[in-house]
């Protein structure tokens, strides 16, 4: 590449403006990144041609040196104005770049250990010293740096510390990967450690860390806190999104555990890797973006690091997708790098769990104070200039960095270094300063003979132990501004969270906005508490987005679990009759009880409607019938009585005629004890009733066919049977017929009568409120014996059918029975089959039809003579005997 392309200042040298424009137009970047320094280095190539130059720089952000690395990966060559080259990450051993955010960390140490030695009660006569070791954010260095420390390796050019001291505690690390190996090599010397920013539930283990102690919660409380969040938003149906460490392993595992007894399920789960490349994140993005886009799982939780989340989020702006309510760890809730406007769109509405923001009100003035000339020999001071200034306070041919004073002001738009509106891990580190003064206060404090440890004795001031500190640890408890700081035994500290929700700010940025706590110390149910009329969510809507895998079953319905899918995929079954559900999502319906059914909804019993035979359109026509029928009765009865004296009414046995006019009076009159609610004593009335009168009305028949049969037999020479039929005789047979009827009804009323029952059975939703026989065979015994004495007089009256005489009564008698016994042959199957009250209508229409049968039968033949022939109403005629 012709090196003029860059403007080169000489010939072993490139512009930074060059080489940022450069690299800008190759990677398609949205602005160009800051460049340090560059230059140029030239090397030989083979063949005929020029000499190539190599462009050596050092890049100003992390975030654009990472996205031009991964770009550079996956392109591998570059072609831009006719010119081709390659881009290589530069692996030889170079000087670590500074982390602003951790720098400020490190100032938070010196100065609580500042405000310790100057405070008059806290550690009399005692001074605290410290070591600083950078860990770089990798677990082999911090590994290596701890063990710099247990051999006494000083730091070159330190003035932090003149003399070594014995190493009593280590405060740290930020990561778990880190804090992990650290703690591990510091448990075989016993040497307790306080991290500020390790949240691995892991590392609560006592067996396995039983020197770790930390002044933040568990990723344990974390994970109860998103399980309570996501049951508090009905959220059941969500993505889970975690970095490819310890931190983000154990925190999905630990989150997979909490939800197991809750109904909300993982849709599917995704791990950014930790060598993220943007392959690979659009290798994992691909089922990702198709399930976000076509799922209704609209809530995805992260468990990663701003430095994870960064590249990931970049990739996933590119796929255009809106409408995630995303759900965010404390790592990276108050990521500021995620802060501008180009976001908002993306994650505007993102809620999440921060560990709670403390107040170091001198913080900010002493960040003030460090500069290059006040510690000129501190290489951090200088790299901290470099990296905010982009200039070096003592220019040298290595650094190749435009010259400054080193006495710039520092701004606030030193976000990254001077960010102490809301300190979250500064003031943990704050925290942990002082749980280590307060408990070798307590140490010093120990009076000889009341000591915690054998023989009750105290430790030596001058040879103080590490087990014996990390007991006082164990023990401490004291307060910082409002909040209490302690340790329980597993280490960790009191459970607090701040609900963090992401905001339009009044400039188009997100704000970090407070609206919410969790406090892990309350009842179970208690903890969470949700400023809901404060949450703006994602898509810049006021109500919370719905991220279930099936629609909620509403009440009256139950929730069938589809075969082979997770229980929060459902299907909706409406609730079987007789059975309720009141709850939404429900996943059994209750059964009412005996006396009440579901309503149409299936959501409420209600009393089941009962029903008898009553007064309405059924009942009023069977009551008109009655009446009708007893009425025609009665008129018949007054035409007889009236024409008692003449031919037709006394050849045919008037006082027979009268009583069984009198018991179909009765038979018609009895079907009314069927219209009514059954009470015990109407139930015992209309069986024996109905039994005993008709009883006596087809004995009186009976008797009348005897008579009929015998008169005409009598004119037969050598007969004289009608001796043995007069009056007396007749009643005889009547009472004597109707008496075994009555004996039968006292024996089926004194072993089993009838009784009123509330029949459930035929119709669920209905209670059927009839007569209950009580004794099916004493029922079918009445009803076999009225039967009985219908079929005798049939038989007579059919064997008298042809005998003389003009008004043969027998053939009437043979209808009128033929007539019965069709009503009550069909009775009896329509009887059993019919439902409660319509059994008891069936049984009053079949009193009633038999009774008009028998009434026009027996008396319309003779009503017609007497009252529209009476010529023919003479004994000659009667007897066949009048004049041709």
């Amino acid at each position: 590449m012709d090196s003029a392309t860059l403007k080169e200042e000489d010939s072993n040298s490139a512009s930074t403006a060059g080489v940022s424009k450069l690299l800008m137009e190759a990677f398609v970047l949205g602005k160009e990144p800051l460049v340090d320094r560059a230059h140029c280095a030239l090397f030989s190539r083979p063949g005929l041609g020029g000499h190539p130059h190599a462009i050596v720089a050092w890049l100003h952000y992390y975030a654009d040196c990472t996205e031009i690395l991964r770009k550079a990966t996956e392109i591998q060559r570059i072609k831009i104005r006719d010119m081709t080259f390659s881009v290589f990450p530069d692996h030889t051993p170079k000087r670590h770049r500074i982390d602003p955010k951790a720098f400020r960390w490190a100032q938070t140490m010196r100065l609580a250990v500042e405000e310790i030695n100057q405070n008059p009660v806290l550690l009399q006569n005692h001074t605290l010293g410290y070591k600083i070791f950078d860990s770089c954010g990798y677990p082999l260095t911090a590994q290596r740096a701890v063990l710099s420390m247990l051999n006494g390796v000083s730091e070159e050019n330190s003035s932090m510390c003149t003399n070594a001291s014995s190493l009593l505690a280590v405060l740290g690390a930020y990561g778990s990967s880190q804090s992990i190996v650290l703690s591990r090599t510091l448990q075989t010397f016993r040497i307790p450690m306080i991290s500020y920013g390790s949240t691995c539930a892991c590392l609560s283990d006592r067996q396995k860390y039983p020197t770790f102690f930390r002044v933040l919660p568990s990723d344990d409380y974390q994970v109860k806190a998103f399980a309570q969040l996501l049951v508090h938003f009905n959220w059941t149906w969500v993505g889970l999104l975690r970095g490819d460490n310890d931190y983000g392993h154990f925190a999905a595992k630990g989150l997979l555990r909490e939800l197991q007894d809750t109904k909300v399920c993982v849709a599917y789960q995704e791990i950014i890797p930790l060598l993220y490349t943007r392959q690979a994140g659009l290798r994992i993005m691909k089922p990702s973006v198709k399930v976000m886009r076509s799922s209704t799982a609209k809530v995805v939780l992260v468990f990663a690091v701003e430095g994870e989340m960064t590249p990931f989020l970049r990739d996933y702006m590119t796929q255009n997708i809106t409408g995630i309510q995303w759900v965010a760890s404390n790592a990276w809730v108050k990521a500021s790098v995620f802060s501008g406007r180009e976001y908002y769109s993306y994650l505007g509405g993102t809620i999440g769990f921060s560990i709670r923001i403390g107040h170091i009100s001198r913080l900010g003035d002493f960040l003030q104070t460090v500069n290059p000339k006040r510690y000129p020999d501190n290489e951090l001071v200088h790299e901290l200039w470099e990296s905010l200034y982009g200039c070096s306070p003592f220019p040298s041919s290595v650094t190749q960095m435009p010259p400054c004073s080193g006495q710039e002001s520092l701004l606030e738009q030193h976000s990254a270094y001077m960010n102490t509106s809301s300190p979250r891990f500064s003031y943990n580190v704050y925290k942990a300063v002082y749980a280590i003064a307060h408990s070798l206060h307590n140490l010093l404090l120990c009076q000889p003979g009341r000591g915690p440890f054998q023989n009750n004795s105290c430790a030596q001031s001058n040879n103080i132990q590490h087990w014996q500190l990390q007991h006082y640890l164990q023990e401490v408890n004291f307060q910082i501004g409002d909040e209490e700081v302690a340790f329980d035994a597993k280490g960790d500290s009191v459970p607090y969270y701040d609900i963090i929700n992401w905001q339009r700010g009044t400039e188009g940025n997100i704000e970090f906005v407070n609206v919410g706590l969790f406090d892990g110390t309350k009842t179970i149910g208690e903890e969470l508490l949700i400023q809901e009329d404060r949450i703006m969510w994602a898509g810049h809507q006021s109500e919370a987005s719905l991220s279930v895998c099936s629609a909620s079953c509403l009440p009256g319905s139950r929730k069938a679990v589809r075969r082979g899918e997770p229980i929060c995929c459902f299907d909706c079954v409406p609730c079987d009759s007789g059975k309720i559900n009141n709850q939404t999502n429900s996943v059994d319906c209750t059964i009412c009880p005996e006396d009440f059914w579901s309503n149409s909804d299936r959501t409420v019993c209600i009393a089941k409607k009962v029903e008898y035979l009553t007064f309405d359109s059924l009942g009023i026509a069977l009551t008109v019938m009655s009446v009708v029928g007893a009425c025609f009765t009665l008129a018949v009865c007054g035409v007889f009585f009236c024409h008692r004296h003449t031919a037709i009414v006394r050849v045919n046995n008037s006082e027979l005629s009268f009583f069984i006019l009198f018991a179909l009076t009765l038979c018609f009159l009895c079907s009314l004890l069927f219209i009514g609610k059954p009470t015990y004593w109407s139930c015992m009335l209309r069986h024996t009733a109905f039994s005993i009168i008709f009883s006596l009305c087809i004995s009186c028949i009976l008797g009348k066919t005897l008579v009929v049969l015998a008169a005409f037999t009598a004119t037969r020479p050598g007969h004289n049977i009608m001796k043995w039929l007069g009056p007396k005789q007749q009643r005889t047979i009547i009472f004597s017929c109707t008496l075994v009827q009555v004996v039968i009804c006292a024996a089926w009323l004194i072993d089993a009568p009838p009784f009123p029952s509330r029949n459930t059975q035929y119709e669920h939703s209905k209670i059927i409120v009839e007569c209950s026989v009580g004794s099916s065979l004493a029922f079918w015994c009445v009803l076999g014996y009225i039967g009985l004495q219908a079929c005798l007089c049939f038989v007579l009256a059919f064997l008298a059918r042809k005998l003389p005489g003009n008004f043969n009564e027998a053939k009437f008698i043979t209808f009128s029975m033929l007539i019965f016994s069709a009503v009550w042959l069909a009775f009896i199957p329509a009887y059993i089959s019919s439902p409660g009250n319509y059994a008891d209508a069936v049984e009053s229409f079949a009193i009633l039809a038999s009774s008009f049968g028998l009434l026009f039968c027996l008396f319309a033949p003779k009503s017609y003579i007497i009252l529209l022939k009476p010529e023919k109403n003479t004994k000659q005629h009667l007897m066949g005997k009048d004049k041709k």
